[in-house]
């Protein structure tokens, strides 16, 4: 099922509504305001696991290490996409962070056969550079600079059932820009903000037989994903030292992807193939709550909605996480 960019209002009443939560969740932090000499909370006195999508422009203490796992369930008409995504990244000086990404998932299909087991993904290795660091009182931000690469390592082709299907089979370069800063409201409660800006070039995939790229047995051929482009931002609204909450806001862009090659039956010369997917946009948001129990331990709780955008499926996933730094 399609969400169609044709329809105009629903795409403003989504929009009002993410407003709408917004002023919400800022309100929070005037309704108790009493003056403006209200005390400020501590940076020290905040304890965060982090929002549900939003990257951090900060690095890791020199030798300190951090793991986070999702578990998540992405849930669209007719499938659902379980997964488990683990970032483990460590300190490497006090300005470079390195880490990996490791990615598993099932798919279950209504109509159709689900996935033979559990299977990997592409997984992705990452580093971030930081640029600065926030001080309170200065108005420059922390910015990181980070480099991701998607390493082929999923199921794309081959495919004896398409629900198997857990790659795309090309490397794939991520260059990203990350900030992050942090405001008092007039209660003195603090409010930490976040962008994101990545852009995605993918490499050529050899496919045969069935793929993830709708080829079908017989194929033989290659296929190009299309570069991607995201912007995500993030609001995370100190309730209390421990609780959190927080809201992500995101738009992505996915260019066309080209397959090329010629189909091989047994009983006929070999026919040339081209196919073409459309580029897809998608919008949309992701409400969450935060508890840690320690400032080195704590678990996000939330649900990513995709509202909308041109050539894709709406869907929820909701997902739990556990934060963890040593």
């Amino acid at each position: 099922m399609r969400w169609r960019s044709g329809k105009p209002r629903q795409a403003r009443r989504t929009a009002c509504r993410l407003a709408a939560w917004l002023v919400l969740l800022l309100g929070m932090g005037t309704a108790s305001a009493q003056d403006a000499a209200a005390p400020r909370q501590s940076l020290d006195d905040a304890w965060w696991t982090g929002p549900m999508l939003a990257n951090s422009a900060e690095t890791l203490p020199p030798g300190h290490l951090l793991i986070e796992p999702y578990v998540y369930d992405v849930s669209s008409k007719g499938a659902d996409a379980f997964g488990s995504r683990a970032y483990v990244l460590y300190g490497l000086t006090e300005r470079l962070t390195v880490g990996l990404i490791p990615i598993i998932g099932y798919n279950r299909v209504s109509q159709g056969p689900s996935s033979s087991g559990i299977g990997a993904g592409d997984q992705i290795v990452q580093a971030q550079y930081r640029l600065t660091r926030f001080h309170e009182g200065s108005w420059l931000p922390s910015l990181a600079v980070e480099l991701q690469e998607t390493v082929p390592t999923g199921r794309y082709d081959r495919l004896a059932r398409a629900s198997d299907g857990m790659g795309g089979g090309a490397w794939a370069t991520t260059l990203g820009l990350n900030a992050q800063s942090y405001f008092w409201m007039p209660n003195g409660r603090l409010l930490r903000v976040r962008l994101n800006l990545t852009r995605t070039f993918s490499g050529d995939a050899e496919v045969t037989g069935a793929s993830v790229y709708g080829t079908a047995p017989g194929f033989h051929g290659t296929a190009r994903p299309g570069d991607a482009f995201y912007i995500g931002s993030s609001f995370e609204y100190s309730l209390t030292r421990r609780w959190v909450l927080a809201l992500d806001l995101f738009r992505s862009h996915d260019g066309a992807s080209r397959v090329n090659g010629y189909t091989d039956p047994l009983d006929a010369l070999p026919a040339p193939v081209s196919l073409r997917t459309g580029a897809s946009d998608a919008y949309g948001y992701a409400p969450a709550v935060e508890y840690s129990w320690t400032p080195n331990l704590g678990v996000l709780l939330g649900v990513r909605v995709i509202a909308g955008g041109h050539n894709t499926q709406r869907s929820l996933t909701p997902a739990i996480a556990i934060n963890y730094v040593h």
